[in-house]
């Protein structure tokens, strides 16, 4: 969730609009984004009814439908008082009422109902029935990088998105590219948001490195130019309300991590709390975290008010405090550039996989020894990793290898 001003907290144990389990201090349920702070009071008395009584008899009942046999259906004919008050005879009870109109072919039909036309935004106009999406699980490798993203076990659907590249520098050389976005649930329409950044960086990236842009300056525009893109979206008129009245009404928003590797350079670019951690080829050298969280915790730490332990254990520290969106305070893309002195792998994630593996050394020891040779699968049991761990949030992440002859120690960065 953004960082909110609103510290009050829902005394629920599962969501009003999902039912979906909540956590202590949760703002808005992660799985479908409601706003748990406008929910009603519950009535402060119930009626008592005694079982068999009923709590309210029709005026005019009407009769009862016999069973269907043999798979035929019949419905209750109108109450013959209706008709006598028309001044006709009442209808045939045996006569079938006409099925529901079939939706024109290549129309998409609920899957729950099996009879309603899906929206656009991929509910059924008859039931309300959320379709299952393209997104919930997709994999994708491209040669040396590979991605797999997954909705999760507890969110309705997957907000993350990723895209993953490759292109080659003016002298020929090649570039790799991956970004990786992470909706933010509290928002409207992040899985809108996480794909139109994704689109937008990449894109950028591909006309960028091929006319001689450095890596690093071209990490700083596809980061601006996904910044636009989300904030095109609140532009857009006629799509600000959401379905749910209580979920809330605020711009799209995601977060955005990426890397690129061309010409010995690791580049990495972020805007959020998704991350980039680098494990060695060689599992006795140290791995290493790439990227600082905008996030109210790591604020704490580097105001000194708070270890590091002390502030991820405070309920505020996954709060962020950068993001790409209409309503963001400053877009400050963050850009560094590092150059790896001996073979190893580029993990990109969002939070719901690091929540699961939170340390360099964590990480290093989900990730498979091979995965700089099978990216694909490593990507494949990070995801596993996340699952077996609960599931909570979409899971997302790339894997870069990178390749370079073993040297001695060290290696060289700067930051933008």
């Amino acid at each position: 969730m953004k960082m909110s001003q609103n510290d009050q907290e829902a005394a629920l144990s599962r969501c009003p609009g999902c039912q979906e389990p909540l956590e202590p201090g949760d703002l808005f349920c992660g799985a479908c984004g409601y706003d748990l702070s406008s929910v009603p009071e519950p009535p402060q008395d119930h009626p008592t009814i005694a079982m068999g009584t009923p709590v309210a008899a029709p005026a005019e009942p009407g009769p009862v439908a016999a069973p269907a046999a043999s798979g035929d259906f019949e419905l209750a004919a109108p109450a013959a008082g209706a008709a006598a008050a028309a001044g006709g005879a009442a209808p045939d009870p045996r006569a079938v009422a006409e099925p529901a109109p079939t939706p024109p072919a290549g129309t998409k039909v609920c899957v729950a109902c099996r009879a309603g036309r899906v929206d656009l935004d991929g509910y059924c106009e008859n039931c309300g029935h959320a379709q299952p999406r393209e997104r919930d699980h997709m994999e994708q490798e491209l040669g040396s990088v590979a991605a797999v993203t997954d909705r999760g076990l507890r969110h309705h659907r997957n907000e993350d998105s990723f895209a993953i590249s490759t292109t080659a520098l003016p002298d020929g050389t090649p570039a790799v590219v991956a970004i990786v976005c992470d909706g933010v649930s509290s928002a409207s329409r992040p899985d809108e948001a996480s794909a139109a950044a994704t689109t937008a960086a990449n894109e950028s990236l591909l006309e960028s490195l091929p006319r001689g842009t450095h890596p690093q300056q071209a990490m700083h525009e596809a980061i601006v130019a996904a910044a636009e893109s989300v904030n095109r979206l609140a532009q857009e008129p006629g799509r600000a309300a959401e379905r749910d009245p209580h979920r809330q009404q605020n711009a799209p928003a995601c977060t955005l991590v990426g890397a690129i590797m061309a010409n010995g350079l690791l580049i990495v670019g972020w805007v959020g709390d998704s991350r980039v951690y680098w494990v060695p080829e060689d599992r006795s050298s140290p791995p290493a975290r790439l990227t600082e969280d905008d996030s109210w915790a790591a604020q704490m730490v580097a105001a000194g008010l708070m270890s590091e332990a002390e502030a991820y254990a405070d309920e505020r520290a996954h709060a962020i405090t950068g993001w790409l969106g209409a309503d963001s305070y400053e877009l400050e893309p963050h850009t560094a550039s590092f150059k790896p002195d001996r073979p190893g792998t580029a993990v990109i994630c969002t939070d719901g996989l690091w929540n699961y593996a939170e340390s360099p050394a964590e990480m290093a020891a989900a990730l498979p020894e091979d995965a700089h040779e099978r990216p694909l699968h490593g990507a494949q049991v990070l995801v596993g990793h996340a699952l077996d761990g609960g599931g909570h949030d979409n899971v997302t992440v790339a894997l870069l290898p990178f390749a370079v002859p073993a040297q001695g120690a060290g290696s060289a960065r700067s930051d933008g």
